[in-house]
């Protein structure tokens, strides 16, 4: 079943206040000018009658085709691909630009439906080229250069043929994708439709999120209280979505004999078990050199006894709380991106001039940011709930990143283009690093630098400690799944069976907190995402040790990795720099940027 790609959410995404400038809007007309638009029509037309043609020419005809044949055939999968990309991606973005619109929701869904019709005759394309045997593909490759040029994506289809099933299964669970679909909507629609009452004060999840960043520590209290009260009321809709979706995905591994609920996203990762076991068993095993050691920090910065979780992402008592105005964030981010090398200033330039932000926060919309490739013949889109709060900015760095990655990455077409998860956070972290590096460089006093510093510290804890804590959580809540229905409280004691590992001793966890589970979008729509943002962290502090060493030639390295996307494996990508993520060794070079932060940030206290 084709479908929109789970948006990049990104992990630290906040709010902030008023007095920002005027914010970009998504200028969606380069896919499409509106539901009845008449290219709409005619490509829906077309999708229809060329999967239908191209299941006539090819189905049950695979493996007699030579190497000119397959091509062709490669070639008229990808145009289909792209086609049915751009619809759904038209749909999606204003889907997401208005969740509660019930119109959209349709428009949407029924894009969905019309796809999976029209694309089900496609079943066969993969199936058929799992049964070709290895020698004929090779000899196929050696054969036509431009055919060869597709053997990662082969490689990654065929990864999956120890777990096919038959043609008539595969249709059927083809078909029946729409209705996993409809479960992610209830979920986003829920969270969407969330009002939350805060000091006479009402507001959508993103506004009440947006106050555990607050100084005022009753503000802090009374929004983690309000979130804990409303996820309590709807926690049976959420704890529901969760069973279905783990359960179902537990009957499709178990009919695909997929050894662990983990396989098939390291297989869509293109990353060995052992790799992201060796990340796991690496930060688990730093928390306390890390998030256990800087939130005992920040307790003697708030001056408190215990921290509460509403404390986590409290502001320091000096941090500066002014609200950064768009065009300030704007700069800052460009001047970073530019000064690293001119062309990623140009690359991410058009962003902001054409359309391709969506920056406000509005009732209905998506919470959270992210940033949707699209289709290849377009651009990106960067969906942002920007509120001027200093995170936001780097929120904003982040996403950009994103963009710039998916923009460069293009060049190698529909199916080479996409990245997977444990790489597509490279760019946006490594813009991120930019971004904070150009801000520490202009700090003027200590004060400042003990700002910045801290304020990195907590969205690399968020992206690596937090992360992997919940694909502990997500292991923890399928393997418990498949023992039989997990009732709310069950849920919620995986969830704090992880929270007081990864958090430390500093803290106190107030009653509710152990339904925070249920807003994460990640645990319905992309099961084990998580994971990535920490690999990606890792993988672009371990980068950007290189890059500060002055390694020669860097910049053009980094963007010959970028312009790769999914068209080589992560050893490839890394080799130029001189890096291997199979050796265990490089996660500690990564965690140890972290660990030097707080090693400054404790040495200011002395």
């Amino acid at each position: 079943m084709f479908q929109l790609p789970f948006p990049v959410f990104d992990v630290n995404a906040s709010a902030g206040s008023d007095n920002l400038g005027a914010l970009p809007e998504w200028d969606l007309s380069d896919l499409y000018t509106g539901e009845d638009a008449p290219e709409l029509t005619r490509d829906l037309d077309w999708l229809q009658g060329e999967c239908a043609a191209f299941a006539t020419d090819y189905e049950g005809k695979l493996a007699e085709l030579d190497a000119d044949g397959l091509l062709t055939c490669v070639l008229r999968n990808e145009k289909i691909n792209q086609i049915a990309g751009r619809i759904m991606s038209y749909a999606g973005l204003r889907y997401y630009q208005l969740t509660t619109d019930a119109g959209r929701a349709k428009f949407m869904s029924d894009m969905q439906e019309q796809i999976t019709v029209i694309t089900t005759p496609l079943v066969f394309f993969t199936l058929e080229l799992n049964r070709i045997e290895d020698d004929v593909l090779d000899g196929h490759f050696a054969a036509n250069t431009d055919l060869a040029r597709y053997k990662p994506v082969f490689g990654r289809i065929r990864a999956m043929k120890p777990y096919q099933l038959s043609d008539e299964l595969e249709k059927f669970l083809h078909d029946l994708g729409v209705v996993g679909d409809a479960w992610e909507r209830l979920f986003d629609e829920t969270i969407a439709g969330l009002t939350f009452t805060v000091d006479g004060e009402e507001l959508n999840i993103e506004g009440t999120l947006n106050l555990l960043t607050e100084q005022d520590r009753s503000k802090r209290e009374a929004a983690t209280r309000e979130l804990s009260r409303v996820f309590n009321d709807n926690i049976k809709i959420f704890a529901r979505v969760h069973n279905t979706q783990a359960k179902e995905k537990e009957i499709v591994d178990r009919w695909r004999g997929m050894p662990t609920p983990q396989t098939g996203r390291h297989l869509s990762n293109h990353v060995e078990p052992e790799v992201v076991e060796a990340l796991r068993k690496a930060v688990v095993a730093a928390y306390p050199k890390l998030s256990h050691r800087y939130y005992e920090l920040k307790r003697k910065w708030l001056g408190l006894d215990r921290m509460q979780v509403w404390d986590r992402n409290a502001p320091l008592p000096m941090e500066d709380t002014r609200t950064v105005a768009w065009e300030d964030a704007e700069k800052t981010v460009m001047d970073a991106y530019s000064a690293f090398d001119p062309r990623m200033g140009d690359i991410a330039e058009p962003f902001f001039t054409k359309g391709w932000i969506d920056a406000g926060v509005k009732p209905g919309k998506a919470p959270g940011a992210f940033a949707h490739p699209t289709v290849t013949d377009v651009h990106p889109y960067v969906m942002l709930n920007y509120l001027g709060k200093p995170r936001d900015v780097m929120t904003l760095a982040h996403e950009l990143g994103h963009g710039v990655h998916q923009v460069l990455a293009a060049e190698q077409g529909e199916m080479l283009s996409s990245t997977p998860l444990t790489l597509a956070e490279t760019a946006s972290v490594f813009g991120e690093m930019l971004t904070f590096r150009k801000m520490l460089d202009a700090a003027e006093t200590q004060e400042q630098r003990k700002i910045l510093l801290a304020g990195k510290v907590e969205d690399m804890i968020n992206t690596v400690v937090r992360q992997i804590a919940f694909y502990d959580f997500e292991c923890k809540l399928h393997a418990a799944r498949a023992e039989g229905e997990l009732t709310p409280d069950d849920i919620n004691i995986l969830w704090m069976s992880v929270q007081a590992e990864s958090l430390g001793e500093a803290f106190d966890f107030v009653e509710g907190y152990e339904t925070f589970w249920a807003y994460i979008p990640h645990f319905v729509h992309s099961p084990f995402y998580v994971y990535a943002y920490a690999f990606g962290d890792g993988l672009v502090n371990a980068l950007y040790s290189v890059y500060a060493e002055g390694d020669e030639g860097f910049e053009e390295k980094y963007f010959d990795m970028l312009k790769a996307g999914g068209s080589k494996h992560h050893t490839e990508l890394l080799a130029p720099f001189g890096l291997d993520a199979s050796d265990p060794k490089f996660w500690d070079k990564g965690l140890s940027m972290i660990s030097d932060m707080i090693d400054e940030l404790e040495a200011m206290e002395t």
